[in-house]
């Protein structure tokens, strides 16, 4: 008889741990809420798609996918395009005062957001901002740029000088230089730092619910807003949780080898 191994076992028992919830949300979003308030069962008696259908015909819900989905990408593109540069600045030049500029840009990413809701919420709203797809997207661009900043410094770093110097010889711009050579050789730099800022900008909740309000609400918001005279409607909320997990996997399944290496370079 095959035995198993004890670490085997406990990393078994740990998976298991993990998934329960996930189980239980796509569980949850396959019942009917009688069933969800009345009973305790592994699976659903009356397997409904109802619950899903509820989201992808309701404005107010599948709105909430688009809206997030849209200041996700913006906040992805700016903060790539601000890090980069910074990014490099950082691992190539040395200048006065570069380390501490460095260890401040860490400190804006331990601050927590609620420190800046309110004053974010009242220069959006002096500005006719509020309640639009780019004062989400610029504002978690705040704990996003210092992120990307830190990971592809680190990746940048174990990119030799001699290329540098090499492409400006062979007549090279700094542009042309930078696009075709140099981003290719830390592309996996790119991906961990679009996978850390994708997630923390279509998980975070305060800034989003705070800034917006009707045309720019995120599903994060919608999903707290769930509550009707008739009481919370425990199954749509679980298709809703489930559907915000689909694109969060996604991004992990095409960017996980770039983790993978991440983590081996020691900047995740």
């Amino acid at each position: 008889m095959m035995r198993v191994k004890p670490s085997a076992l406990v990393m078994g028992l740990y998976l298991l741990f993990l998934l329960l919830p996930i189980y239980w949300l796509v569980n949850m979003s396959l019942k009917t809420n009688t069933e969800i308030l009345s009973s305790f069962t592994l699976f659903p008696r009356d397997l409904t798609l109802r619950n899903y259908m509820v989201i992808l015909t309701d404005p107010s819900w599948y709105m909430g996918y688009v809206n997030s989905i849209i200041y996700v990408t913006l906040n992805v593109v700016i903060s790539l395009a601000v890090a980069l540069p910074a990014a490099y600045a950082f691992s190539r030049y040395s200048f006065m005062g570069d380390k501490h500029l460095f260890f401040w840009l860490l400190t804006n990413r331990m601050a927590p957001p609620a420190v800046f809701a309110l004053p974010f919420f009242q220069l959006y709203s002096s500005v006719g901002l509020f309640d639009t797809h780019i004062a989400v997207a610029l504002a978690h661009c705040l704990f996003n740029v210092p992120l990307a900043v830190w990971i592809l410094e680190g990746f940048m770093r174990g990119v030799p000088k001699e290329i540098d110097e090499t492409a400006y010889i062979d007549g090279y711009s700094f542009p042309k230089f930078f696009v075709k050579i140099f981003m290719p050789l830390i592309a996996s730099g790119i991906g961990v730092a679009a996978f850390f800022c994708f997630m923390f900008s279509w998980v975070e909740l305060l800034l989003s619910r705070t800034l917006t309000s009707v045309n720019a609400k995120p599903i994060a918001a919608t999903m707290t807003r769930t509550v009707s005279a008739s009481g919370m409607d425990w199954g749509v909320l679980a298709a809703a949780g489930v559907l915000t997990i689909v694109p969060g996997a996604l991004v992990i399944w095409f960017v996980r080898n770039y983790i993978a290496k991440g983590f081996a370079l020691g900047r995740v």
